[in-house]
């Protein structure tokens, strides 16, 4: 992961996280990972904070694998 990612993009950006499930959510299996797409709220030395479809998200920064800003999504096709 870019170490300076979340330095350098504003609020508002609309990215993809991988990180580490904490150990009481990761099961009997082992290290599990999850992911989260959504647009940036706020950025702190310890947290990084995603609004994204299904509510807000807070990810530990230090269970962050990888982290890149991606586009915004294509528009929805209207129903005729």
């Amino acid at each position: 992961m870019d170490p300076d990612l979340f330095t350098t993009i504003p609020p508002g950006t609309r990215v993809v996280i991988r990180y580490r499930l904490a150990p009481h959510e990761q099961g009997s299996a082992g290290e599990r990972l999850s992911d989260a797409l959504g647009n940036v709220q706020s950025v702190t030395e310890t947290h990084v904070v995603l609004e994204t479809r299904g509510g807000t998200v807070s990810v530990e920064r230090a269970r962050i694998t990888h982290a890149k800003a991606v586009p915004p999504p294509p528009p929805r096709r209207q129903r005729h």
